[in-house]
């Protein structure tokens, strides 16, 4: 029986037996203990599935990751230690040097920093596209040594919505798959599985866990992208491994499981980027609330963005669900349901102002974080893009006066009561 994604939510990847805990158990580790040097031979071999050592994998990372499958509709997953970590993994399981990305130019500061520079040190070039830029631009960035496409489904913090299934269209027409990074929507609000996408990553540490206590990433595969088909782009997936005894993955574990597994045996293997057990705890219980939580957040968000779309100091106010906005249309088809919780606007006084109207907040927390219980806002270009000049956060679509207000749980008449008290100062 096909469950729905609240029920996913609360019960999805993990239903225990007669007699065993209801909560999922937490496994802290580090290894696990065998009767015979054969049997852990076949695990490191990739002959038996289970598990040696909590660096590749650990029993509750794991049902924690198959809650998140689920919800998502993929056929395998994983975490992974931060979001950042989910995205680097997804891409370099892909890519090697001399090989070139095509990416949404409209994505996190961080992320962007990591395909722009990071990857470009070991040799991965990318090509950067606008999300609304035409068929002509996108095709154009296309070059044979191509391996992904990378997006964000409501683009932090510009909130620009990705055309899912226009993307999708032209990776797959290049034989490449499409990663969309759905960490604001989450799958509650949108599965890009269900639009084309071949890879879903997320950085849990954001409305999955909902209260920022534990930081997180995951990684989830369509099962959908026939690798093999590809199989002269992908040589890391479809020819033989020599560290793993020849095995190949493509065809070992197929298209529902060759990413993740490759993903796990070696990325995980060689990098170390793991959840712990306890940090995939907290998120299990995040997860539970998920679905509720996500239609708080996009209520209280679409009050806030119509409460400064009127207000005479607001220059200008972003927000996907809000008629006018330029996401509008993309936002209706992808994520009827609400979007997110997050607003970006503007004030009068451009940087100053801003920085007049965040120090006169006192519910709204000033701080790095998004997208959990508690409101709070950021100046981007000043922190998370702070390492952007001015072309760069214009391609971002980060105005140098965004302010991205991450609406949470509280009472809605206190979150505008805030923010009014503060644009009086503006």
């Amino acid at each position: 029986m096909k469950r729905k994604t609240g029920t996913l939510c609360v019960q999805g990847g993990y239903t225990p037996k007669n007699g065993e805990p209801r909560s999922i158990p937490i496994i802290q580790s580090t290894t696990f203990k065998y009767d015979t040097s054969e049997d852990m031979g076949k695990l490191f071999d990739l002959e038996a599935s289970g598990y040696f050592y909590s660096r590749l994998q650990n029993p509750t990372c794991d049902l924690v990751a198959a809650r998140i499958c689920q919800l998502e509709g993929g056929s395998a997953a994983m975490l992974t230690s931060s979001g950042q970590a989910a995205n680097f993994f997804a891409l370099f399981n892909l890519c090697s040097c001399g090989d070139h990305i095509v990416a949404s130019s409209a994505i996190y500061g961080g992320t962007y920093n990591l395909i722009a520079v990071t990857m470009r040190r070991m040799g991965i070039e990318a090509t950067f596209v606008a999300p609304d830029c035409t068929d002509a631009e996108l095709e154009a960035a296309f070059r044979p040594n191509t391996r992904a496409v990378f997006g964000e489904t409501v683009a932090n913090p510009a909130l620009m919505v990705l055309d899912i299934e226009r993307f999708a269209a032209a990776a797959h027409r290049h034989g490449v798959p499409l990663i969309v990074d759905n960490t604001f929507p989450t799958p509650v609000n949108c599965r890009p599985i269900e639009w084309g996408a071949d890879i879903v990553t997320h950085s849990t540490t954001k409305y999955m866990d909902g209260h920022a206590s534990a930081v997180g990433g995951c990684i989830v595969d369509s099962g959908r992208f026939d690798w093999m088909a590809h199989a002269d782009l992908f040589p890391g997936l479809c020819t033989p491994d020599e560290s793993y005894h020849g095995i190949t993955y493509a065809e070992k574990f197929g298209m529902g499981g060759a990413f993740i597994t490759k993903c796990t045996a070696q990325l995980m293997r060689d990098f170390g980027s793991t959840a712990s057990p306890q940090s995939a705890f907290y998120l299990s219980l995040g997860l539970e609330s998920l679905h509720v939580r996500m239609q708080r957040h996009c209520e209280n968000a679409m009050r806030v963005a119509e409460f400064l779309q009127q207000h005479p100091k607001v220059t200008w106010v972003e927000y996907p669900s809000l008629p006018g906005d330029r996401s509008y249309a993309l936002a209706q088809k992808y994520l009827p349901n609400g979007s997110c919780g997050v607003v970006c606007f503007g004030v009068q006084g451009g940087r100053k102002g801003a920085e007049a109207f965040m120090k006169q907040l006192r519910l709204a927390i000033i701080a790095t974080h998004v997208a959990d219980a508690h409101t709070c806002i950021l100046h981007p270009a000043n922190a998370t893009h702070r390492q952007m000049n001015d072309a760069e956060l214009a391609a971002a679509g980060v105005k140098p006066d965004l302010m991205r207000l991450s609406v949470g749980l509280e009472d809605i008449d206190d979150i505008l009561a805030d923010l009014e008290g503060a644009l009086a100062a503006v």
